[in-house]
């Protein structure tokens, strides 16, 4: 009923057991800092070796450290900024992961518990709903209708926080974490890796040398508040296994009474709900995110214009000004990063 998981290209059998071991064992952490491979893979040749560790390597320099956080330059200084600045509603509902671990997934989940199963029309409306706070900045999660609930990739220590504000981490597997996230850093030209190989990604990886930081230390800064009233822990491997028990469990924690009972007493809304959280229900909005992004990244800057306008009409229609001019500005942000900052 839910699809079937992405097919990645697997890892190594040792590899997945070097991925593992670590993932169970916090003592490896300098152990898997050491920039030492699994015997039984083949190692870099010497060109693939000098790219991973020369700094010139232009997929290096995409990527800086902002106060602490270990992040790429897609993401402005002025709305990282305003990102570790924002102070928290006591209503603001958090989405928090590292990077490929579940987050789009339980953005859908979030947006159709608070809406009985109607889920977003478009993009738009979902980027409206569910704004991704580092690219949006603070203005983002200020305007943002409310119910919704924010996107983020901090650690711990950067989140904005608040002890009366809800925080919902979900984590996956670090073997499949890495795959996704090389597949995602490989097609996204901004990253400039688009001839970089999985063995370049899986250092990279290791070390905390993508966008982040390290996968580790940022699953461990919010597994030792697992049991925080205000923090919900979930894993992508558990909401695979039991959607239903765990979609129950996510409404009970966004309010009992409010969504946990009433998906109880109303069964038919249980189902639209996890009707609407299907792979297939949800590739539409994928579509047109991936749409989007080919868009800016194929437009020539004379060409920009043309379609800010286009959007902006779009948007002008569907009211909700406020945040989506937050949108449109960064769209022209992204758009200017990407045939300067970045070359292309």
């Amino acid at each position: 009923m839910y699809g079937k998981p992405m097919t990645h290209q697997p890892l190594p059998d040792d590899g997945l057991q070097l991925l593992f071991f670590c993932f169970s064992d916090a003592s490896l952490r300098s152990t898997r800092r050491r920039r030492t491979m699994p015997s039984s893979w083949n190692p870099l040749d010497e060109e693939g070796s000098k790219k991973v560790c020369n700094p010139a390597a232009p997929y290096l320099n995409v990527y800086r450290d902002f106060e602490g956080l270990y992040i790429s330059k897609i993401f402005t200084d002025e709305n990282l900024r305003s990102t570790l600045s924002y102070q928290p509603r006591d209503d603001d509902v958090f989405i928090v992961s590292y990077p490929k671990c579940g987050t789009t997934w339980m953005q859908h989940i979030v947006y159709n518990i608070f809406r009985d199963g109607t889920p977003p029309g478009s993009l738009l409306e979902m980027m409206t709903m569910a704004p991704f706070l580092e690219l949006l900045g603070a203005e983002g999660a200020r305007a943002m209708p409310r119910p919704g609930a924010i996107k983020t990739h901090l650690p711990f220590s950067k989140q904005p926080y608040s002890p009366k504000t809800k925080y919902i981490y979900i984590t996956r597997n670090p073997y499949d974490c890495c795959v996704s996230f090389y597949y995602h850093t490989k097609g996204f030209p901004p990253y400039l890796f688009e001839e970089g190989t999985f063995d370049q990604f899986f250092d990279m990886f290791v070390e905390g040398k993508v966008d982040y930081g390290d996968y580790f230390d940022h699953l461990l800064s919010w597994y030792e508040h697992r049991n925080d009233d205000n923090v919900l822990f979930v894993t992508y491997e558990q909401l695979k296994k039991d959607t239903p028990g765990v979609v129950l469990k996510i409404a009970d924690f966004l309010g009992k009474e409010q969504y946990g009972d009433k998906m109880r007493q109303h069964p038919e809304i249980f189902q639209k709900i996890l009707g609407a959280i299907t792979i297939e229900s949800m590739k539409k909005i994928n579509a047109e995110m991936k749409n989007m992004g080919q868009n800016l990244l194929s437009m020539p800057p004379e060409a920009m214009p043309e379609f800010m306008k286009s959007f902006r009409d779009h948007m002008t229609s569907h009211g909700d000004k406020p945040v989506k001019g937050v949108i449109l500005g960064t769209i022209q942000v992204l758009h200017k990063m990407i045939h300067t900052t970045f070359c292309l």
